[in-house]
């Protein structure tokens, strides 16, 4: 009789857990981009969070299917008061996420529009990191750039980009003094090529400011106070 007791109550358990955290839960992604929609399936969520391997499928804007793409730790993590369900697709905004779980844009400057997947929180202090696809028109579809994955993955959540400049802007800190500013700049057919570092040392007042930027191929040191 014992034996039984200690075999069924972690099965009667499961059992209520089961719903929470088995199964696909859909969401929809339907504002971030002009271009294309995309349904997210992660396969547990919590109270507040969503976490593991998640299948986004993208579709254009006519509803048919384009890709399938997999993030093996899709990180949602939602605001105060969303709770996920598996009843319904859900739809999902910035305002619901405190880290978009899919961004699109022109992330190589090459005309079309890139994507890039939510992939866990390794980046700097836990921050979210990404995994970058840039459309090859050869190919057509989305491609896995190294390149972008890294600057998407080491840094402080996902990095800027300045359509005008053609460059891309990252942010990374040490402690609580130190602040961190890169740009890189796209070169086609070759890569990325850090043109632009800003140092703030905070621990003081004026902070001390040192800036190394690559003017003609050479880099260019100035410091200053802020």
């Amino acid at each position: 009789m014992t034996k039984a007791f200690l075999f069924y109550r972690p099965l009667s358990a499961l059992l209520l857990l089961g719903p929470l955290c088995f199964g696909q839960y859909r969401f929809a992604v339907e504002d971030a981009s002009k271009k294309y929609n995309a349904e997210i399936n992660v396969e547990e969520c919590f109270t507040g969070q969503c976490r593991h391997k998640a299948n986004v499928i993208l579709f254009n804007k006519n509803g048919e299917k384009i890709q399938t793409l997999v993030s093996d730790d899709m990180a949602l993590s939602f605001k105060e008061g969303f709770r996920p369900s598996k009843i319904e697709v859900m739809q999902l905004t910035s305002g619901l996420m405190h880290d978009d779980p899919i961004v699109f844009d022109d992330f190589n400057f090459d005309g079309t529009e890139d994507v890039a997947l939510r992939n866990g929180s390794g980046g700097n202090y836990g921050s979210a990191s990404y995994d970058v696809y840039v459309f090859n028109s050869t190919r057509n579809q989305f491609v896995l750039s190294k390149e972008l994955t890294e600057i998407g993955s080491d840094y402080q959540g996902m990095f800027d980009v300045d359509p005008k400049r053609k460059r891309l802007t990252t942010y990374a800190r040490s402690g609580a003094s130190l602040l961190y500013t890169y740009e890189y700049q796209v070169i086609p057919n070759k890569g990325l090529d850090l043109v632009y570092e800003k140092i703030s040392d905070m621990s003081e007042e004026p902070a001390k400011v040192t800036i190394k930027e690559k003017i003609n191929n050479k880099w260019v040191v100035k410091k200053t106070t802020e």
